[in-house]
C-alpha cells in the first residue's frame, strides 16, 4: 500500500502499452491497450481524451473470464490508487481508494479487531472489484452481499464528472454500479462498514455427508446456528453417492473461547506456510484420474469434527498457494458458478452433478453454498437459493459444450450465472437470467450514452446495445 501527498498537476496523456491480458482463469487471452495512471488528474484525462473507443478498469485481475478485458481497446490498470484514507474504530467505517485490496485491509485492521464483512474465496481482490461484482461469501445466507456494507462511493463517469453515490445521492447510479461489472464508470474511493471481531480465529466444524440430500438437509438445519457455511462436493461421485460432500461451517471465535496458548494475543493469527506453483504445469496434469484421486483423498481426510482455525485457513485456503491457477496449464481454467432458487435447487443440482459426472470433465474444486435475499444491485448475482461453483480445465469444445448444457439446466430452473466467473454464456441466456437488464441499460444510457465504458464481456453478452 502506498501513501502519497497531494496529486501533481495533470500531464500529457500517457502512452499505452499493448499487452496480452487474461483473467485469473487464463482464458480467454486478448490483446489490450493498457494505461497505468499515476494520479487522479491523469485518470480523468484518460477517460476524457484517450483515443481508444472504449475503456474498462482493471484491479488485481481476479475475475475469471473477460470482464476486465477489452480486446483492441483500452484497459485502465488502477493498482496505484491504493491509499487508505480514514478509519473510525468506534463505528468500523473505513474510507479507502478503490485499488486497496482485502488483503491490505486485513493486514492493517484485523490486528485492531476488524474483519471484512463479506469476503469471497480470495483476499487478493480490490475494493473496487468487490463493488463491481457485488461479491458474496460463505455468510450470504445471513449477511448478504457486499452492497449491504457499502455506505457510499465516488464514481468517475464517462464525461469526466465525479458523482457522489449512495442510497440517498444518485441512488439509481449506486445500484447500477454495485454488481455492474465496471460499466457505469470507475469507482475512485468508497466508505465501507467493517465487522468487529474479538479474535483472528474461527470455530470450525467439519461434517462428512454421504449424498446431496443429506447436505441440503444439514444446510437448512444449520443456517441459524452458523454465520458461515460452505461445502466441498465430490463432483465425480455418482449413483447413491451423488453429491457426497464435506460441510465446513464456522463462527468467529470470541477471545475467551480460544485455547489457552492463543488467548494472550487473540488477534495475532499465524501466517503459516505458503507454497507456489512456479510455472504452468502440463495441460494433462489435471485429468479425471488425478481429480478423482484428489476428491477421494479430500473426502476421506476430512472426518466429522471441530477445531479452531485462523481466518486465513478457513476463508482463503487457495491463497496459501501462490499462482495456483498455473496448475491448470497453458490452456487455463473455466470457472463456472450458477445459482438455483430454493424451489428448484435440489432437482437442478442433481441434473448439474449428473451432467458433470457423465461428461468426465473433471472439476478440481466443486463448492456449494446457501444464499439469502438478493441485493438491489441491478446486475447483482446472489439471490435466495444455492450456488454451485466449478473449476473446469479448459479442454476446448468439450468443456464449452458441457457449460452450454449446464446453462440450459440453470435457465430451466430459473437461476443465473455469475458474471465475475463467466466466459462462455450466450447473450440470450444472460438476458433471461438478469431481469433488471433493461433498467440497467436505461441508467447506463443516461450517464454514458456513447458507451465509453465497455468490456469484452459486455459486448459478448450484449449488455449495452440490447
Amino acid at each position: 500500500m502506498t501513501m502519497r501527498g497531494d496529486d501533481p498537476a495533470p500531464t500529457a496523456l500517457p502512452r499505452t502499452m499493448k499487452r496480452r491480458l487474461a483473467g485469473w482463469g487464463n482464458f480467454p487471452v486478448e490483446e489490450c491497450e493498457v494505461f497505468r495512471p499515476e494520479h487522479a488528474q491523469e485518470l480523468g484525462e484518460i477517460v476524457r481524451r484517450a483515443p481508444q473507443q472504449s475503456l474498462i478498469a482493471r484491479g488485481l485481475g481476479r475475475s475469471y473470464g473477460d470482464a476486465a478485458l477489452n480486446e483492441g481497446a483500452g484497459v485502465i490498470q488502477s493498482d496505484r490508487f491504493d491509499r487508505m484514507l480514514s478509519f473510525d474504530p468506534e463505528t468500523g467505517i473505513l474510507g479507502c481508494e478503490a485499488a486497496v485490496s482485502l488483503a491490505e485491509i486485513l493486514d492493517h485492521l484485523l490486528p485492531r479487531g476488524f474483519f471484512f464483512p463479506v469476503t469471497p474465496g480470495t483476499k487478493f481482490i480490490t475494493v473496487g472489484g468487490a463493488i463491481a461484482a457485488d461479491v458474496h461469501g460463505k455468510n450470504h445466507h445471513k449477511s448478504g452481499s457486499m452492497s449491504n456494507f457499502v455506505l457510499d462511493f465516488r464514481l468517475l463517469t464517462a464525461s469526466g464528472e465525479v458523482l457522489d453515490c449512495s442510497r440517498e445521492q444518485n441512488p439509481d447510479v449506486f445500484w447500477a454500479t454495485i454488481g455492474g461489472m465496471g460499466l457505469t464508470g470507475i469507482v475512485l474511493d468508497a466508505r465501507l462498514r467493517l465487522l468487529a471481531v474479538e479474535s483472528a480465529f474461527m470455530n470450525v466444524e467439519y461434517e462428512r455427508l454421504g449424498d446431496l440430500d443429506a447436505l441440503l438437509s444439514r444446510l437448512r438445519d444449520s443456517d441459524e446456528d452458523y454465520d458461515y457455511g460452505v461445502s466441498w462436493i465430490d463432483c465425480l461421485a455418482a449413483g447413491r453417492s451423488l453429491g457426497r460432500s464435506v460441510l465446513l461451517r464456522a463462527n468467529h471465535a470470541a477471545a475467551g473461547e480460544l485455547p489457552p496458548r492463543m488467548r494472550a494475543a487473540p488477534l495475532e493469527a499465524p501466517t503459516g506456510w505458503r507454497l507456489a506453483v512456479p510455472f504452468r504445469l502440463p495441460d494433462f496434469t489435471l485429468n479425471p484420474l488425478t481429480v478423482r484421486a484428489f476428491n477421494m483423498g479430500y473426502y476421506h481426510t476430512h472426518p466429522t469434527g471441530r477445531f479452531v482455525a485462523s481466518c486465513d485457513r478457513y476463508f482463503y485456503p487457495l491463497d496459501r498457494v501462490h499462482h495456483w491457477n498455473r496448475a491448470y496449464g497453458r490452456r487455463g481454467v473455466l470457472q463456472y458458478q450458477a445459482l438455483l432458487p430454493p424451489e428448484t435447487s435440489r432437482d437442478g443440482l442433481v441434473a448439474m452433478l449428473e451432467a458433470l459426472s457423465a461428461s468426465r470433465q473433471a472439476s478440481f474444486l466443486a463448492v456449494l453454498k446457501a444464499c439469502g435475499p438478493a441485493s438491489r444491485g441491478l446486475l447483482s448475482f446472489p439471490r435466495r437459493g444455492h450456488t454451485l461453483a466449478l473449476d473446469l480445465p479448459n479442454t476446448g469444445n468439450a468443456v464449452r459444450e458441457l457449460l452450454t448444457r449446464l446453462d440450459r439446466i440453470v435457465l430451466r430452473c430459473g437461476g443465473a450465472v455469475y458474471l465475475a466467473k463467466d466466459c462462455c454464456l450466450a447473450p440470450e441466456a444472460f438476458s433471461e437470467m438478469y431481469p433488471n437488464l433493461d433498467a440497467f441499460r436505461e441508467i447506463k444510457a443516461k450517464i454514458d450514452p456513447l458507451q465509453r465504458f465497455s468490456s469484452s464481456q459486455a459486448r459478448r453478452l450484449r449488455i449495452l446495445d440490447g
